[in-house]
């Protein structure tokens, strides 16, 4: 396992700013797999823990596609702050979609295989709540934060393991249901599904530039946010890896094929914790499908987005949707 100690970056520069907000990076295998986790506050080991100083509640993010955890530095510091420091938050990636440092592999060496297609859909899934049984207390109260994908596996995660302490779940922008349908989703299952492999030689290539090259296309291709936020410019340098792109590109072709459906039984049964928040103009959840959700439950938290902001909020307006979520939230928060 690789650790470090992050500051505050890009974020401690901003006028106005609190002071420096501690972030832990670590680079762990679960499932076999390379993954990246965040973690804000100072409870770095939640089993080590002594009873007298454990959290009474953590705040997990589940990540959208590509799923690096470093997408979400500047909105896991921000919400922490927001929480006033009195939890933790953790965000943790998608198996195999971060460039492990150097002597680690993507996957561990090892003749065990602890899960079967880990990269896929299903196996994101699993990933996570393995994650949970191996890192977090089975009595620890969570907030569960999903993000597009992340919405639907967190849907999943409380489906799947019913034990899990969940007193909210988050859905931002959710992708739930008909992807494939949707309008972007059109406009990409035949290149995911069919032409993705076309697109690793062109990475491959691209993966030999030097780092100020690749940061400057990064950037280009970024010109059109007005405040661009600097850890998504670092964090996307990581999709110069062609093992990173294909994992990223097997699990959103798996995405347009199993994502169909909306699971209604599982929203039916858990309503009261979820709360959902649709964008006006997404190409990925269209707000069709937020209508069409209301409808079905007109007595859910169902919120659509007044702000304009993105489906990638994480690109541009981390602290505004950590504001937002901050202040759904009082009414748990208080009763703690």
């Amino acid at each position: 396992m690789t650790t470090d100690m992050l500051g505050a970056g890009a974020e401690s520069t901003r006028p106005g700013s609190e002071e420096q907000v501690p972030l832990y990076e670590e680079f762990i295998y679960c499932c076999g797999a390379a993954t990246q986790v965040l973690k804000c506050g100072p409870w770095k080991d939640l089993l080590e823990t002594e009873s007298k100083t454990l959290p009474r509640l953590l705040f997990l993010i589940i990540p959208g596609n590509p799923g690096l955890a470093g997408y979400y530095r500047t909105f896991v510091r921000a919400l922490y702050r927001g929480l006033n420091r009195r939890y933790p938050v953790w965000v943790v990636s998608h198996a195999g979609h971060c460039k492990p440092p150097n002597g680690m592999g993507m996957t561990e060496d090892t003749d065990i295989k602890e899960l079967e297609d880990v990269f896929g859909l299903h196996g994101q899934i699993e990933h996570k709540l393995d994650f949970l049984r191996k890192n977090v207390p089975k009595d620890m109260k969570l907030v569960l934060i999903g993000h597009s994908i992340g919405c639907y596996i967190t849907l999943e995660m409380m489906k799947r393991a019913s034990e899990l302490q969940v007193l909210r779940s988050v859905l931002l922008f959710p992708t739930i249901e008909r992807m494939a349908q949707s309008p972007q989703g059109k406009l990409l299952t035949p290149v995911l599904c069919k032409l993705r492999y076309i697109l690793y030689m062109p990475v491959y290539l691209l993966s030999f530039l030097p780092e100020r090259v690749k940061t400057s296309m990064v950037r280009f291709v970024l010109r059109g946010l007005k405040c661009p936020d600097e850890a998504s410019i670092v964090t996307s340098l990581n999709l110069f890896s062609v093992d990173c792109v294909a994992n990223v590109l097997y699990m959103a072709s798996q995405e347009m094929m199993k994502v169909v459906e909306r699971d209604s039984t599982t929203i039916k049964q858990n309503l009261k914790k979820l709360i959902f928040y649709y964008g006006v103009a997404d190409n990925w959840c269209p707000q069709q499908y937020f209508e069409e959700l209301k409808m079905d439950f007109p007595d859910g938290d169902i919120r659509l987005c007044e702000e304009g902001i993105r489906h990638a909020f994480v690109l541009d307006a981390s602290r505004e949707v950590a504001a937002m979520i901050t202040d759904w939230l009082q009414d748990i928060l208080t009763r703690l």
